[in-house]
């Protein structure tokens, strides 16, 4: 990651920059792999930071320079996987980056902080709902496809994604 670059917690008050940086990934990165009948009803909601989420301390943000949000991360407990692992998975969630900014390393530092935070409360087991687009990012950072799944966003609305899966280790 470039050194004019700050990772570091996300704030509750960092939330409008979170919902910019949203709005102005989903849309142009999305765009490729979905279709526009999909687009329509999934990005409204799936573009809005979780205030909850911001708020946990499991969540993180890239910044530059400048103070722009650049990138965003982060992981809440989720249930078991498949009936194992009870108490060990985090889910990995809502991790963006500004398409203007793709290909610096912005993703990788967050999912590193992401896996060791994650360690420190003695998870061991990523469990990841990837969008179409961001499978290759997941695969290269060592998670593999469990299955494709669609995600209820309301009703009547549902988001194909993949799930996917990574142990993580000391």
């Amino acid at each position: 990651m470039d050194t004019t670059l700050t990772l570091r917690r996300a704030r509750p008050d960092d939330l409008d920059q979170v919902d910019r940086l949203l709005c102005a990934s989903y849309p142009r990165l999305l765009k490729a792999d979905y279709p526009p009948s999909v687009m329509v009803l999934a990005l409204p909601l799936i573009s809005k930071a979780r205030p909850e989420l911001l708020a946990s301390g499991r969540y993180f943000i890239v910044e530059g320079a400048d103070g722009a949000i650049l990138g965003a991360g982060g992981w809440s407990l989720s249930s078991p996987l498949d009936g194992r692992g009870a108490g060990q998975a985090a889910q990995v969630r809502h991790v963006a980056t500004h398409p203007d900014h793709l290909r610096q390393g912005i993703g990788r530092a967050i999912l590193g902080e992401v896996v060791v935070d994650c360690l420190r409360h003695g998870l061991r087991w990523l469990d990841c709902l990837s969008t179409r687009t961001a499978v290759p990012f997941y695969e290269r950072l060592g998670f593999r496809m469990v299955q494709p799944m669609d995600v209820n966003l309301g009703p009547g609305i549902r988001f194909p994604a993949l799930r996917m899966l990574r142990q993580i280790s000391l």
